[in-house]
């Protein structure tokens, strides 16, 4: 499908996103209107809020079920806490949560909507039944979730070793000491390119209906490794040829 307009939904707690660079970004690639809103979990009806709570997963293990939210958890929706860096992370239904925000905004043909957000969005997988944290839930609106981009793709291999023997909190942080750069963490001043990627990726879903590249020398490639995901969209950081082509017709 042609875009014609873009519309980006701000996520203030995340400010390493820097709304404005990806505005800019998006302008420069792509020649085509852009408009930042604010934070879409902002300003919401209360039974909005209680959507949004319900979509909550409890069970990895099986498919999503509607949760009945309790008084607390839709409390914390309302106050939009960012609980990404709690100890118990809450993960959200990325397909459900994603036909919440479409019903409460206004879609019109060629306006592609992009929501930011810290919740962790996941979808369940039929090929290893259980639930995956992603970064990226496609359509119109697509959510990219700052939060899956931390933690959907892997760390080093050695790091989950190193863990293994010992999960104390002092473990953990000396671990995370020792690999400190090979893998993103909160606040981290990369998120602001790596977002591009994603950007990029959502822009080829929605004109094409295919989000990634098999290629690791495009910033479409899918990563599921940290290693990966920086060196498609820090080091590499372009598209394959195949796909700067594709992107032209795509705006021409």
């Amino acid at each position: 499908m042609k875009i014609s307009k873009i519309i980006l939904y701000n996520e203030p707690t995340v400010p390493e996103i820097q709304i404005e660079k990806i505005k800019e970004f998006i302008t420069d690639t792509c020649q085509i209107k852009v408009e930042i809103n604010d934070n879409f979990f902002k300003s919401l009806e209360d039974e909005i809020f209680e959507k949004i709570a319900s979509t909550r997963i409890f069970d990895l293990k099986n498919q999503f079920k509607k949760h009945i939210p309790t008084q607390e958890e839709i409390q914390i929706e309302k106050e939009n806490q960012d609980t990404t860096e709690q100890d118990t992370m809450t993960l959200y239904d990325g397909f459900e949560l994603r036909n919440i925000i479409a019903e409460n905004i206004s879609i019109t043909d060629n306006t592609l909507h992009i929501v930011f957000t810290n919740k962790l969005t996941a979808t369940f997988d039929n090929d290893d039944f259980r639930y995956h944290a992603r970064a990226l839930i496609s359509s119109n609106p697509t959510i990219i979730s700052t939060t899956g981009m931390i933690e959907a793709p892997a760390k080093p291999k050695q790091y989950y070793l190193d863990l293994m023997p010992n999960f104390s909190e002092a473990k953990i942080e000396e671990i995370k000491e020792k690999y400190k750069g090979e893998f993103l963490e909160y606040h981290d001043p990369r998120l602001s390119d790596i977002v591009e990627g994603y950007v990029l990726q959502t822009i080829m879903y929605y004109s094409t209906g295919d989000a990634f590249c098999e290629n690791k020398e495009c910033r479409l490639f899918n990563s599921h490794w940290q290693k990966d995901l920086f060196y498609s969209q820090l080091e590499n950081k372009k598209l394959c040829d195949r796909h700067q082509e594709k992107l032209k017709g795509i705006f021409t």
